[in-house]
């Protein structure tokens, strides 16, 4: 709390939040993006911090900017993130905190990262996190997955997004309809019901880095199972060659 009162914006929307009528002197201090969020109801406070309402997600406001500068870097720098392109990463921060302008910094902060200019040069080859995977000697020992999105709505339940599971032993796939918006909780829960509980615990599950499924959430469930966590390199074939190759046929049926 006593950050926020500190920074003179955040200071007079939370006096804004704490009355229970309003107030038009202050409101007329507040500048955007402030004045917007609290006019649209975004933001609201929770045993003394300030959160940030955006569709369905509610993550922390944060004005600190070494905390801004972590976020940052755990979104896009650590190596389980694999310095992913702007859109994943603007993804991976939206769900985790909100500050003014963040699309903006976050932007060029990601034109600023050598490591990512390098793999989006067009005359050069796309790096990923290159990785050994073992050959499963059982059924739904070892699974792809990926989350395919930008999916046209459909379906009584308007899924707007497909978890596409692999399994690489016997090559079956299981094509489990979800939402875009799902959280890391949600795709769990429908791994757990539609491939965990019928087929049994994977040992190695591989994937991209979406957040989905590089959360804390998946990274605490996969301790808990005694899994181990591969992460695919997206351009590497060795690693994610069949689910990649279901999921553009998918693509293509869909579209």
């Amino acid at each position: 709390m006593k950050t926020y009162i500190k920074h003179k914006q955040c200071g007079i929307l939370l006096q804004l939040l704490q009355q229970r009528y309003r107030s038009l002197e202050l409101e007329s201090q507040l500048e955007e993006p402030w004045l917007r969020d609290y006019k649209d109801n975004k933001s609201f406070l929770i045993d003394g911090l300030l959160y940030h309402r955006e569709k369905h997600t509610n993550v922390l406001t944060i004005i600190d900017r070494d905390h801004i500068s972590l976020i940052q870097k755990e979104c896009h720098d650590f190596p389980y993130m694999a310095h992913m392109s702007g859109d994943r990463t603007k993804e991976r921060v939206a769900s985790t905190a909100w500050w003014p302008k963040w699309e903006q910094e976050l932007s060029e902060y990601i034109k600023a990262c050598e490591r990512f200019q390098k793999a989006n040069r067009k005359d050069g080859k796309k790096y990923g996190l290159l990785q050994n995977i073992e050959e499963p000697k059982h059924p739904w020992e070892t699974i792809n997955m990926d989350c395919v999105t930008g999916i046209v709505p459909g379906g009584k339940e308007n899924f707007s997004a497909c978890l596409n599971i692999v399994d690489r032993f016997s090559k079956s796939m299981r094509f489990l309809p979800c939402h875009k918006e799902d959280t890391a909780i949600d795709t769990a829960l429908l791994l757990w019901n539609n491939i965990i509980s019928t087929c049994g615990i994977p040992k190695i599950m591989i994937s991209d880095s979406n957040p989905k499924f590089t959360s804390e959430f998946w990274t605490n469930l996969y301790d808990i199972l005694g899994t181990k966590l591969a992460f695919s390199s997206a351009y590497h074939p060795q690693t994610d060659g069949p689910a990649e190759r279901m999921i553009q046929t998918m693509e293509d049926i869909l579209r």
